[in-house]
């Protein structure tokens, strides 16, 4: 069984390296190009058939580059093909979903006081949304709509905001920001695969027969590959918003997921309005800024939209019984009941080898120590315990906040606690 553990721990860690990897190579690729693309100059001495040319200098060297809108006359001698980076980026990290999320289901995936679900009926809605995903965004692209580049967007924004709210009225809010994330990334895939790909043959195929290739394909995969560009960053937000549960594990978390796509947009929007050379939109930082702003202080559930009572406002009663154990003690029986059997030197739950993080919460010390991470991961989010295994309630998760709160408040020195 140690044995076991050990293996499994080692082959997340590589499949994490792999698609870390891969998705910087797929990443890299897709904003190079998007970049070259929108830079390119047209000059008149260019070749029959060639759409621009851009000169560009990197490691000691000069490079001039030429595209064809549709193909140039002839097949070129040799044809880098940019396909596996994607593949292979979608691959890993879907055996990162099966390795983390499907084999880890009970801890990571479902959070019953989401929705109760068996561990084979969330792993089956999850394949089944990422499924379902590509054939609604195929279906909107092939459709009338799809010619209407920047109406089709904004109708996948809707369906994206869509699945965000269903995500998290599903699966815990790790899983569902890990899942909106992989939902995006399938959608991105998918149409390298199936779009991209298979046009570029299409046109390869006519070069070699000696027939003119159609323009149709080349602006098709041109629209698919825009879509790409300005998902890439929202993707990436939420492959990294597991280590944040101030985003993924509070209220309004799938408000906070439809924001995020928003500044996709406005960061993408600046750095493809000036690789074309058509100025310099700095208010998309502005407007970001704000978004961003807003994703914070949407983090921390206001009360003048959830309706929630605040630490704040408890009752005398209440604040009589913490006055009493000097709020640390409620605090601490909190941690000693609901955290500590997984972080402690010997982890007494079940599945669970390795102290996580190695964060230790068996002291008082241990306790005072972390207090920070146990307010913002169980008493400001609700990212611990993984799908509240330990059915920690929303009493005692106030009874976190009241404790850091109250210690901050009165010590005036907010900075140097944190």
């Amino acid at each position: 069984m140690y044995e076991y553990a050990i293996f499994w721990e080692w082959l997340s860690f590589a499949a994490r390296w792999f698609h870390v990897i891969t998705a910087i190579a797929w990443i890299g690729s897709s904003f190079y190009f998007i970049a070259l693309d929108l830079g390119l100059v047209k000059r008149p001495h260019l070749p029959p058939g060639a759409y621009g040319e851009e000169w560009q200098v990197h490691g000691g060297g000069f490079y001039h580059i030429q595209k064809y809108l549709v193909a140039p006359a002839q097949m070129p001698e040799h044809l880098t093909w940019f396909k596996y980076e994607s593949y292979f980026t979608w691959l890993s990290g879907f055996l990162m979903l099966c390795i983390v999320y499907y084999g880890g289901a009970d801890l990571f995936l479902i959070d019953r006081s989401v929705m109760d679900l068996e561990r084979w009926q969330a792993i089956c809605l999850s394949l089944a949304s990422l499924g379902v995903g590509w054939v609604i965004y195929d279906q909107l692209c092939k459709s009338p709509l799809g010619r209407n580049t920047w109406g089709l967007m904004a109708i996948l924004y809707v369906v994206l905001v869509a699945m965000a709210y269903g995500y998290t009225h599903v699966f815990s809010g790790r899983a569902a920001f890990l899942h909106l994330g992989a939902f995006t990334a399938t959608i991105m895939s998918a149409n390298v695969f199936f779009i991209i790909m298979p046009n570029q043959r299409v046109v390869v195929a006519d070069l070699i027969a000696g027939r003119t290739p159609d323009a149709k394909y080349g602006q098709i995969a041109k629209q698919r590959s825009l879509h790409n560009n300005y998902l890439t960053l929202p993707v990436i937000f939420f492959m990294l918003s597991n280590h944040y549960p101030l985003a993924f594990a509070t209220y309004f978390n799938w408000v906070i997921a439809a924001l995020v796509f928003l500044m996709g947009v406005t960061i993408r929007h600046w750095f493809n309005t000036t690789h074309a050379r058509k100025g310099y939109p700095t208010w998309t930082w502005p407007v970001t800024i704000i978004i961003f702003i807003l994703i914070m202080w949407l983090s921390t559930a206001p009360k003048i939209l959830t309706g929630e009572t605040e630490t704040s406002s408890l009752t005398t009663t209440m604040q009589r019984e913490f006055a009493a154990n000097v709020h640390f003690g409620a605090a601490r029986d909190v941690v000693m009941a609901r955290c500590s059997m997984c972080h402690a030197a010997e982890p007494v739950y079940d599945g669970v080898t390795f102290t996580p993080k190695s964060v230790r919460l068996e002291t008082d010390q241990e306790i005072a120590a972390h207090a920070r991470e146990i307010y913002i991961q169980a008493g400001r989010s609700h990212a611990m315990p993984p799908g509240n295994v330990t059915d920690i309630s929303p009493q005692e998760r106030k009874l976190l906040v009241a404790w850091y709160e109250s210690t901050i408040s009165e010590s005036g020195r907010s900075g140097k606690a944190e």
